[in-house]
């Protein structure tokens, strides 16, 4: 029975790759082998299956597929028994560009805002929620020393994982050696920049070498890899200290890993949202300077959302992945995770930039200027985004969020028209399926939720890339739709007290989440959930901004877009807001 079985994987596996019509294929021929006790695809199989497909086959035709199944089979398994390891993407490499996008390539002189004045308090914790570019110029000014700093997270990170379970594996040890060093290296006069000496956390889907990588799921919570993920090596080249692993949804989805839920800071009875949950709980807690989240479906802006932080979401290609579980190659992202817009650039400046192991990289340099006129900025917004919503709180705050805008200078709002387009695509399905592959085959998914992504199976290689060719028409759509702004603004899809726009959860709530019913016809989409969709797949840059709070006290948001490698302009629109809002500065209150 068990040599059948493995002969069923083989077969569904094979006609989901040829495509063969539709996904009901496999499932027919196997029903045919396993009534005749065959270990071969016969012609009267192919036959019988076909009917399915909608499209008219000759003899010959029909005759060559079952040649070519059972040809291939033994190709399978040659390839099958090639070990790859996770960091071997396919040879061919997502771009966000298309026909209509000019990105500037040359590379200017990074210039942040004016020092700020800063004074270290009588208690030091005091300082637990102030941005990088504040951190930086304590430990600059040597007010304070890095061990100082990461003592002080440290205390907190322990003393508040409890409450709000972000934590997966505490690196105190690795804390106190970086901080050690990035001491003698300031003492020296061998100053790195605004990260050194600043205590950060990462996401549980980034190698650390040496230590459990466990991508929050039971079966892989032994894991480890002897090798540091590339935005590890050059955060620690930047000077940073790493204090933790953070907690991620299991196997990058939700706020759920296998030591519980991740928890909101602002009401710890609410998930933090999103796989990126740990990063973000930790980040909003005051309990490190700030962290690494990554995203493929809103894992980044979902849960800075619900924690009420400037969560940026890069434009793909920006920062590598190697060393990162992936769930696509062609929509995931790696960013940071902070309280204040211009703490992003920071970050960004250690991060993005090619490492010679990503391939899909891109060698557009990234610039920050904070002295950005952004009264000079094309500035959007998509309307419906602020009409549909119901929340009376919500809605106020999105109004405010606007008038804030005029007031700093944007003169103007140029309305965005969304196209009418296709967006769900499947694609995520068939590339996470293909990641988890090997894993599946050697029993390793069995302890996971969701299995071994056994749905990107039915999905017919033809059909899959025929997807992508729609979804590249997709993006010079919203590239049209885009073009005469430099940044636009989108009512954001997390509602006061709840988990998404008018109570129901939002579409960037964690990658992997169900589809509901099959049977049921999809619910038509309202412009700016049609838009997120499309800016997600496009793989345009966005930041989420906290712009006040709700009726219970949880923050509300606002989320800003921009083209494709036009973070610079984006952050300094953000950081223009909350230089005027505020509202990045109020702290959530915790019990320990």
């Amino acid at each position: 029975m068990p040599a059948i079985h493995e002969t069923r994987r083989r077969f569904m596996t094979h006609f989901a790759s040829i495509g063969l019509g539709s996904t009901l294929v496999p499932g027919i021929v196997w029903a045919r082998m396993q009534d005749a006790g065959a270990q071969k695809v016969t012609l009267e199989m192919v036959t019988d299956a076909m009917k399915l497909s909608g499209l008219p086959f000759t003899d010959d035709e029909l005759k060559a597929m079952v040649d070519s199944a059972n040809t291939n089979l033994t190709r399978y398994e040659e390839i099958r028994a090639i070990h790859i390891p996770n960091d071997v993407s396919p040879p061919f490499h997502f771009s966000a560009i298309v026909p209509g996008i000019e990105v500037n390539k040359t590379k200017l002189p990074f210039k942040l805002s004016a020092p700020p004045a800063v004074k270290r308090p009588a208690n030091l914790e005091d300082v637990a929620f102030w941005p990088v570019r504040h951190l930086a110029e304590l430990v600059k000014t040597k007010q304070v020393t890095s061990s100082e700093l990461t003592e002080m997270y440290l205390g907190r990170l322990h003393r508040y994982n409890s409450t709000l379970n972000y934590a997966v594996t505490f690196l105190d040890d690795v804390a106190r050696a970086q901080a050690t060093q990035a001491d003698a290296e300031i003492a020296a006069g061998k100053y790195r920049g605004p990260l050194h000496g600043i205590p950060w956390g990462c996401k549980d889907i980034i190698s650390v070498k040496g230590f459990k990588t466990t991508w929050g799921s039971p079966a892989f919570k032994d894991q480890s890899f002897d090798y540091d993920a590339s935005v590890v090596e050059m955060l620690r080249d930047a000077g940073a200290v790493l204090l933790a692993k953070l907690a991620t949804g299991e196997l990058a989805s939700g706020d759920q890993w296998f030591g519980g839920q991740t928890k909101s800071p602002w009401d710890p009875t609410q998930g933090s949202s999103g796989s990126s949950a740990g990063p973000s709980s930790a980040t909003a807690a005051g309990c490190c300077g700030f962290a690494i989240g990554t995203e493929t479906a809103g894992s980044i802006l979902s849960p800075a959302a619900r924690c009420g932080l400037a969560g940026l979401r890069p434009t793909f290609g920006r920062v590598s992945r190697y060393g990162v579980m992936a769930l696509s190659w062609t929509q995931d992202r790696l960013g940071p995770i902070c309280r204040y817009a211009e703490d992003c650039a920071i970050v960004m400046q250690a991060i993005a930039k090619p490492d010679g192991r990503d391939m899909s990289v891109s060698d557009v340099p990234f610039n920050w200027n904070a002295q950005l006129d952004v009264r000079k900025l094309r500035v959007g917004y998509i309307k419906e985004s602020f009409d549909e919503l119901t929340n009376a709180t919500v809605k106020q705050n999105a109004a405010k969020t606007l008038d804030t805008l005029k007031s700093i200078g944007v003169s103007t709002f140029i309305p965005l028209q969304i196209p009418e387009t296709l967006t769900n695509l499947g694609g995520l399905g068939v590339e996470s399926t293909v990641f988890f592959d090997e894993h599946a085959r050697a029993g390793r998914m069995k302890e996971a939720r969701g299995g071994g992504r056994a749905n990107g199976r039915l999905i017919p290689a033809v059909e899959y890339l025929q997807s992508q060719r729609v979804r590249m028409m997709m993006m010079v759509k919203l590239a049209e739709a885009t073009k005469n702004v430099d940044v636009y603004v989108v009512a954001s899809n997390l509602s006061a007290g709840g988990p998404g726009r008018n109570g129901r959860e939002g579409r960037g709530s964690g990658e992997g989440r169900g589809r509901g019913n099959a049977n049921q016809p999809p619910r038509p989409q309202s412009p700016a959930q049609r838009h997120s969709n499309m800016a997600n797949l496009a793989c345009y840059p966005a930041i989420n901004i906290p712009n006040g709070f709700s009726d219970g006290g949880t923050p509300t948001n606002v989320t800003f877009f921009a083209r494709p490698f036009g973070e610079m302009e984006l952050l300094a629109l953000a950081k223009a807001y909350q230089d005027a809002a505020g509202f990045h500065e109020v702290q959530p209150k915790l019990d320990a």
